[in-house]
């Protein structure tokens, strides 16, 4: 699936997306956090409070629960204002 980093997120990862295979025991998007924070030194940087970190599937916000299967793209990011 494709994971796409936006604003800080991406900033602190180094990177705006990338492929990535996580394994079946990585469910939902909580999970993923998880998993991508396993990663690296970065990514655990990007992830190191996941309660603020946002998430879409497929374009449609998510919550931290969603199951990710049959996911074509996730993208994270921060929380967002409007002005």
């Amino acid at each position: 699936m494709k994971v796409k980093y936006f604003a800080w997120v991406r900033e602190r990862i180094g990177v705006a997306e990338e492929t990535v295979e996580p394994p079946a025991s990585v469910r939902t998007v909580g999970d993923l956090i998880g998993w991508l924070s396993a990663r690296g030194d970065t990514y655990a940087y990007a992830f190191e409070t996941p309660r603020v970190i946002r998430a879409a599937i497929d374009h449609a916000h998510v919550k931290p629960d969603a199951a990710i299967a049959g996911a074509r793209e996730i993208a994270f990011f921060p929380p967002m204002t409007g002005g």
